[in-house]
């Protein structure tokens, strides 16, 4: 039986060590002073929460370490460091580590951790499904059903292809103008993103306000480029059979298949043209645009909005940010020019291949036979799998209480709290020695940092679903409930006070995350894990692993997205014009450093798309080595490993997290859609832009890991 998490406010420091609790103040004739006395007080009590947690991160380290530092098998020494850190680092793990046949890469880290996970969450799931829960998790019985229900491969092919057929009868009942708009709002309301999509954002200026959101959407392909560029023309032809096949299988006539198909590609191709490309969209300036609903109005009247908005539950909206309003007149014109029967067959065609996940066995096939050219995987993944992701997307919050549980202890957190304390200091020390950067700009930039709010291992409150209802009838009906569910807490949020405290990710994902809205960063427990962090490990283990991964999303507060945000969440320049100019000469030489690096045969990295993640990435490897070397000051140093010292060790624990074997497919997709460099520029791109890597590794000048002209942000 399982025993629920106490939810305890115990070690939840993140928002503590930063700016600190309100500290009641004595009456005072000097409201200054008495400013400064509950400034001074709350900072003493930080002190001492931090002393307190260096201690008994102390106290863990003591005990004796089971993990070393290197994997010396990972390692090819035939390749010298200086020359490819990347290959010498994990050659060895490359050669001995085959891709599983139904994923499209393999990675030492990040696919380790994540089948650990699954297995811990399949177990949990299958418990709950079985009622073997305990009596007091209050969704174990809709986490439960929702994963039996999903694995019934029988009710998937009937009563799922009930479902979609109910779904499709009401787009063909769709008579006029308000029908559409109706239909637009149903169908984005249950998971399907046609034409556009809406829901609620912070105002980017008034960071405290929630507004309405519009912005681009309405395509079944990655990106927009797909539908645009000569060299992606056969993955659209691939997408058109596609959908005629799905088409088909819904029980379209084969002729009828092909032409809605055709003509729903040509209505997205239409979407597509009138968006915003990835990297403008970069510019958060260049998607913030109050012009509210009236605004909207004009931009696409040929939309009807009232309908939309009172059936999307707010009626009465009038705050929004109109992302791109480009793209809504581009909308407009499509709507004025296309039959509504045509639309109608767009609506019906997104509306299959959306739902296609939750069908049966031939239209799932077809889908992945159509992603399989993307991503290059052989075979698709097993139903266990693709349930539990599913399970997990929809009732994340609920899975993670179960989920920290099993797999998250207090140790971990303790630790994990120290490592950022100290990446923080680090940050906090290499600022004052910028030379491009004046006083008043470090000023701001460290004011900016203490006021981040650390999120570590779960939330302080989880998520309510109550309202959420989960049968076992039909899987596609249990997804557009759970879409239903979240789009409407969504939309809800609008015009209510800010949430600090909710979480961007579930507690089980492997991932981490830097909102400069929020200026929050969050570590789930999910990648608190092995071999990015363990209490066994040793610190350089932890160093180059997790510290990594925690200076990056501190540094992404400071990249050239992050840096135009300030302490609070708005969009605001806060730096001098002369620290401006010197941070944009810095990223731009980041930006052209990249664009050399080739992913897969011809296709070069996009350095204006991955700029923020590599200037994070350059951050965050720096920031981790200085933390681990402040931290053995007045400690012996660590033991050498494999025949490298503690210094060494921080860079090849970076490196072999970061082991990877992908399908050129895949290298190809990540290379034109993602903004996160391939594993093996994120490697050799940061440590060539380390002095200390080049200075312990004893590369010579002017060696392809040790350039003579880096480029360094932070």
């Amino acid at each position: 039986m399982r025993k629920l998490i106490p939810l305890l406010g115990a070690l939840a420091l993140a928002a503590a060590c930063k700016s600190g609790p309100e500290v009641a103040a004595a009456p005072a004739l000097d409201p200054a002073a008495s400013a400064k006395a509950a400034e001074t007080a709350a900072a003493e009590k930080i002190a001492a929460e931090k002393a307190a947690l260096s201690k008994a991160a102390t106290e863990l380290e003591a005990k004796a370490w089971k993990k070393l530092a290197v994997e010396e098998s990972a390692l090819d020494k035939s390749i010298d460091p200086c020359d490819d850190f990347y290959r010498f680092a994990c050659g060895g793990w490359q050669k001995a580590t085959p891709i599983p046949d139904d994923r499209p890469e393999w990675t030492r880290s990040f696919s380790v951790i994540a089948e650990r996970n699954e297995l811990a969450l399949k177990e949990m799931m299958q418990d709950d499904a079985e009622g073997k829960t305990d009596p007091a998790d209050p969704y174990a019985q809709k986490v439960g059903d929702f994963y039996a229900t999903c694995m019934d491969e029988k009710k998937a092919e009937t009563a799922s292809l009930a479902s979609l057929k109910e779904q499709l009868k009401q787009i063909d009942a769709i008579q006029d103008a308000k029908g559409l708009a109706r239909a637009v709002a149903q169908l984005q309301l249950a998971g399907v993103s046609a034409l556009f999509s809406f829901g609620s954002d912070q105002d980017a200026k008034d960071a405290t306000q929630v507004i309405g959101a519009a912005d681009q959407g309405g395509i079944g392909l990655p990106d927009r480029d797909f539908f645009l560029l000569a060299d992606r023309k056969p993955i659209l032809g691939s997408y058109e059979s596609m959908l005629a096949n799905l088409l088909k299988l819904s029980g379209e006539k084969e002729a009828r298949a092909k032409a809605d198909a055709k003509t729903t590609v040509r209505i997205e191709t239409a979407l597509a043209k009138a968006a915003m490309d990835k990297v403008e969209r970069r510019d958060p300036y260049k998607v913030y645009h109050r012009i509210d609903r009236k605004g909207l109005v004009g931009a696409a009247p040929h939309f009807v909005w009232d309908t939309y908005f009172a059936e999307a539950g707010v009626p009465e909206l009038t705050a929004i940010n109109v992302a791109v309003p480009a793209f809504y007149a581009g909308l407009d014109q499509l709507l004025a020019r296309e039959k509504l029967a045509d639309l109608k067959t767009y609506l019906r065609a997104f509306t299959v291949s959306q739902a296609s996940r939750a069908l049966g066995k031939a239209f799932v096939d077809e889908q992945f036979n159509f992603i399989s050219k993307l991503i290059g995987a052989k075979t698709q993944l097993p139903r266990w799998k693709r349930c539990v992701a599913a399970t997990e997307a929809a009732l994340g919050e609920a899975v993670g209480r179960s989920f920290v549980a099993k797999t998250f202890g207090a140790e971990g957190k303790t630790l994990s709290l120290a490592l950022l304390n100290g990446i923080e200091a680090a940050f906090e020390a290499n600022l004052t020695k910028l030379t491009w950067m004046d006083a008043a700009t470090k000023k701001a930039a460290a004011e900016k940092m203490h006021k981040v709010v650390n999120k570590i291992g779960y939330p302080d409150q989880w998520r309510n679903y109550d309202a959420m209802k989960i049968g076992r009838t039909s899987f596609l009906d249990n997804l557009v409930a759970a879409n239903v569910f979240e789009s409407k807490r969504d939309v809800a949020k609008i015009g209510k006070k800010l949430d600090r405290g909710e979480w961007g990710m579930t507690a089980a994902s492997v991932n981490a995350q830097y909102n400069p809205a929020l200026n929050d960063i969050t570590f789930p427990a999910g990648i608190l894990q092995d071999p990015f962090f363990a209490a066994v490990n040793m610190p350089s283990t932890n160093a180059g692993g997790i510290g990594m991964v925690i200076g990056h999303e501190l540094t992404h507060g400071f990249d050239d997205q992050g840096r135009q945000y300030d302490g609070d969440g708005n969009l605001r320049d806060w730096w001098t014009k002369q620290s401006g100019e010197a941070y944009n000469q810095r990223a731009e030489c980041v930006a052209k450093q990249y664009d050399g690096y080739i992913a897969v045969d011809d296709v070069h990295l996009n350095g204006h798309l991955t700029n923020g993640e590599n200037i994070a990435d350059i951050g965050g490897l720096k920031l981790a080595y200085l933390a681990l070397m402040a931290s053995r000051v007045d400690k012996a140093p660590l033991p050498k490993v494999a025949g490298f010292d503690q210094e060494q060790q921080v860079f090849l624990g970076f490196a072999q997290s970061w082991c990877q074997n992908s399908r050129p497919q895949y290298s190809r997709l990540i290379a034109q859609t993602n903004p996160h460099s391939t594993a093996e520029w994120r490697v050799n791109g940061s440590v060539s832009d380390n002095a200390d890597f080049a200075r312990v590794f004893a590369c010579k000048a002017g060696s392809k890991m040790a350039p003579v002209n880096r480029c360094e942000v932070w």
